[in-house]
């Protein structure tokens, strides 16, 4: 297979003000063929033996990499970051094929005609109409984004109607008030959010301290599952384990604390505590006994106190110049037990997403 010669780096770094969209055909026309190849007897051993069910942890890794580099604006990084999340796309819809459910033809042609019948003021109403848009909505929006987003949501209610009428004569499940959380969401918010909904229906753990008790007990059940040491029992361990972190979830709720900061900020100061170790090592730490990383470990928590009393005797103004402010050393500097503190989550925080947003 002939591919396109690798781009200049004048070819890389010129401002590109519009797509060929030709050449985003061919190119895209490869992956296609690259992907099918991977998957196709005498291909990749490891393309083909993957699912859905191992692949997707990785859509989910590459899709928090491409908004690391959105947030460091790293529009090189972004580039190749967009590739890997595109290639999950490629992966999802070859092995569908394979299975005979749909091609990536299939989730193009679904993609266009929503954004044609979503955009009757870009495309005329006859063209969105004849893409299955079924709701009365003005296209004459005069330049008006908000008037956009009312037809949006117009014509995505419309079709929420169409898919319920198309599935009235099946058997479908009872309607919940958990219906309304996303599943989408990522997980340590939505178990934030299916919680709350609970408890306004009284379905709740009383107090704070009540769950800790819970919690044990989901640690002894983890704990018999992960005993029997047995490669097909993992399903069991994973049910385990996830019973528990819901459970901490919910803690985290009661205790008016965003769990997913509250793992950044312990993420952030196992980095900083991990980083110090590694500069004070004689050696690699691989070749380092038990004993002399846990010595290194409680060392590095010392000099990190030490560190943050220094620049909170030093004044605001040697504080900012020095980097991470005194609060941020001090949550470096605590316990891993002890979580940062944390905006609390209110009651009209609980919405899924700004009304003035497109979502699909």
């Amino acid at each position: 297979m002939e591919l396109p010669p690798e781009p200049s780096a004048r070819q890389s770094s010129a401002a590109q003000t519009a797509t060929d969209p030709a050449r985003a055909a061919a190119v895209f026309e490869q992956s296609v063929k690259i992907m099918a190849r991977l998957r196709a007897p005498g291909g990749c051993p490891w393309d083909r033996e993957q699912s859905f069910d191992t692949i997707r942890k990785y859509t989910l890794e590459e899709a928090y990499e491409v908004f690391d580099a959105i947030e460091r604006r790293d529009w090189p990084h972004l580039s190749e970051e967009l590739g890997d999340l595109l290639l999950q796309v490629l992966f999802y819809a070859e092995m569908a094929a394979n299975e005979g459910h749909f091609t990536i033809a299939d989730v193009l042609e679904h993609l266009n005609r929503k954004l044609v019948r979503r955009h009757p003021h870009v495309f005329g109403e006859e063209a969105a109409q004849a893409a299955g848009n079924r709701a009365d909505v003005d296209a004459d929006v005069e330049g008006s984004s908000a008037a956009v987003l009312r037809n949006w949501e117009e014509i995505k209610a419309a079709e929420k109607r169409a898919r319920a009428d198309g599935d009235s004569g099946q058997a479908t499940k009872t309607a919940s008030r958990l219906d309304s959380v996303l599943r989408a969401l990522p997980a340590l918010a939505e178990a934030a959010k299916l919680g709350a909904k609970a408890q306004k229906a009284g379905f709740d753990w009383p107090h704070w301290r009540a769950l800790l008790p819970k919690i044990a007990e989901e640690v002894a059940e983890l704990e018999a599952e992960a005993a029997v040491g047995d490669a097909a029992h993992n399903p069991a361990v994973e049910a385990e384990l996830g019973d528990l972190l819901f459970t901490v979830v919910n803690l985290a709720r009661h205790l008016s604390v965003d769990a997913e900061m509250a793992l950044r900020g312990c993420n952030l100061r196992f980095r900083e505590r991990f980083r110090l170790m590694e500069q004070m090592a004689p050696r690699p730490l691989e070749e380092l006994s038990a004993e002399e990383l846990e010595a290194l470990w409680v060392e590095a928590k010392k000099r990190l106190v030490t560190d943050a009393a220094a620049r909170e005797e030093a004044g605001p103004l040697q504080q900012a110049q020095g980097g991470l402010s005194t609060r941020s050393l001090r949550e470096l500097a605590q316990d891993d037990r002890n979580f940062p503190p944390v905006p609390a989550i209110t009651a009209n925080q609980e919405g899924h997403s700004n009304d003035a947003e497109k979502q699909s």
